[in-house]
């Protein structure tokens, strides 16, 4: 009953004791006085009472609110720490002179690209589970447009370091594994990117991990095989496997293969020939000193759907040192690619950069290189020559 129903009834009480003990006898005046005083003191009693417990039901609701405020608060700390926003961009300002026979083409002159741009979101929520979200951004004059993909979209189920699954598109096993005993991929793409015998991700089912205490890593995925840029269907699925192995911190060597038809093979459009691809890898990485081989056999790579088979294969030397305690680093690299064995076994691809590179502040890094590209057969009718000179950086956070 709530205060003010309480003190009516109360009221209603003592007049109705008062009628009572008037029909017994008449009160008088100073009785009556006495009443009355009696009656308003009960009934501010009453009213203070009333003012305490609405006061306390205020407090109460305030108090919920706050609740609520501070439960939204945690919700909204919970999603910001499990939640990692990350950024890479390689952009240059160089100048190229690029020839075909000759001839100087429009690829020549200045420019200022930027070759990559990676805007990633990751989201934990879990120690099992977890997603990732990754934009890929180019601007390049070679191409005289803007390309927006997405490079990463996958969801992660983490069972152990020993196993790891991830569904959607991500890093394949071998070119990602590459860059990384590399370490000057914002220079330039590692040999079997470079000479579009392999992407570095694709849309598929991908399963990696890592065994003897990290020393023994494998990676495998069952893939669309059109690359991340094109996630459309095909009659089968490629496959794509890598098997690598780390003696000591500083020296790691792998292996790895890739069969499939590319994406190419439709329900309508049969394959030919299957591309098939084998790589190794040895390097030494210890700080910015930096020694390695890459090397790679394809066969049927562009020749998926001709009656014509072929065969390529190359090898790509890389090295670096630092020159200064501050991180000033030399570095160069050397590769040399038979790109047609059977078809045109004279056309070959041969490619070296040299650099210094000066880390500006974390997270951003300038070099100067010099890059020559030479790809020709023997009987000219192809000759390409590129030359080109600038500055190359990295941002990342």
């Amino acid at each position: 009953m709530r205060p003010t129903h309480l003190a009516t009834a109360i009221a209603l009480v003592v007049a109705s004791l008062s009628f009572n003990a008037a029909a017994q006898s008449a009160p008088s005046a100073q009785d009556i006085a006495e009443l009355k005083a009696q009656v308003a003191a009960l009934q501010a009693q009453i009213e203070s009472l009333e003012e305490r417990t609405n006061a306390q039901s205020e407090v109460n609701v305030a108090q919920a609110k706050t609740n609520e405020a501070l439960d939204d608060v945690a919700s909204l700390k919970k999603l910001v720490n499990d939640t990692k926003l990350s950024g890479r961009m390689y952009y240059d300002l160089t100048n190229i002179d690029d020839s075909s026979k000759g001839v100087k083409t429009d690829k020549s002159g200045f420019a200022f690209d930027i070759k990559r741009f990676y805007l990633g979101v990751d989201h934990t929520f879990n120690d099992k589970w977890s997603m990732n979200l990754t934009t890929d951004f180019q601007y390049s004059s070679a191409i005289a447009s803007t390309e927006v993909y997405l490079k990463k979209a996958y969801v992660q189920y983490k069972y152990s370091d020993a196993f790891v699954v991830r569904a959607g598109a991500t890093d394949l096993p071998w070119v990602p594994f590459a860059e990384g005993a590399y370490g000057m991929r914002y220079v330039e793409n590692t040999l079997v990117d470079r000479l579009k015998f392999g992407t570095s991700a694709d849309w598929g089912v991908h399963a990696s991990g890592k065994l003897a205490g990290g020393a023994l890593e494998y990676a495998a995925a069952a893939l669309n095989g059109n690359g991340y840029k094109n996630p459309s269907r095909s009659k089968g699925l490629d496959f794509e496997g890598r098997l690598s192995y780390a003696p000591t911190d500083q020296i790691m060597v792998g292996a790895g293969v890739y069969s499939g038809t590319l994406g190419k093979e439709k329900q309508t459009v049969n394959a030919l020939h299957t591309a098939n691809r084998v790589d190794f890898l040895a390097a030494y990485v210890s700080g910015n000193t930096r020694f390695g081989v890459e090397y790679f056999q394809a066969n049927n790579w562009n020749n998926v759907l001709t009656a014509a088979s072929d065969k390529a294969s190359g090898w790509s030397l890389w090295g670096s040192v630092g020159l200064t305690n501050g991180g000033i680093t030399l570095f160069g690299r050397y590769d040399q690619t038979d790109l047609s064995k059977s078809l045109d076994p004279s056309l070959q691809d041969t490619y070296y950069n040299l650099g210094v590179e000066f880390p500006i502040t974390k997270g951003v890094k300038l070099a100067t290189v010099y890059k020559h590209t030479d790809q020709k057969n023997q009987a000219l009718t192809k000759d390409l020559v590129t030359d080109e000179l600038g500055v190359w950086g990295e941002f990342r956070f």
